[in-house]
């Protein structure tokens, strides 16, 4: 957080592992590109069944993400975890509800902003959709197990 008060975007995007590997000139990129959003606990992020455009990378708190109907939370996330990039990949509703558990920071991408950083840099492009391939089947695997424990 920088004196003002604002996040350090490049700081934070570098912490994610959705943008690992991505170069200094690529991460400066994307930051001007993204914007910080706050919620207060309890605040919705966005909700299952919302078409979804962007994603969101976690600067500070927790969120909290559930299912209509189900009473526990999937899961809780806190920095450096993004969330939302399904949205990016198939450009479906949302599959879930993300709710604010703490106070939270984070910065948030759109599809737009994807397009952009993908006209400034293909390779970083590339990486970034690597990631999140990576990050959607570790979940896949996480959700498997789960599953295969119940049976």
């Amino acid at each position: 957080m920088s004196a003002a008060g604002l996040p350090d975007k490049v700081g934070a995007l570098r912490r994610s592992p959705l943008f690992e590997l991505l170069s200094g000139v690529e991460l400066e990129v994307l930051a001007e590109l993204s914007r910080p959003r706050r919620f207060e606990p309890g605040q919705e992020i966005f909700r299952e069944g919302d078409l979804g455009d962007s994603l969101f990378v976690l600067v500070e708190g927790q969120v909290e993400v559930a299912r209509h109907g189900q009473a526990a939370a999937l899961a809780v996330l806190e920095a450096p975890a993004a969330f939302g990039e399904m949205a990016l990949v198939d450009r479906e509703h949302r599959s879930a509800t993300v709710r604010a558990r703490t106070a939270v920071l984070a910065l948030q991408l759109t599809a737009e902003n994807f397009t952009s950083f993908r006209k400034h840099s293909r390779d970083g492009f590339t990486l970034v959709v690597m990631n999140i391939a990576r990050l959607l089947s570790s979940r896949l695997r996480e959700t498997s197990a789960k599953l295969a424990a119940r049976l």
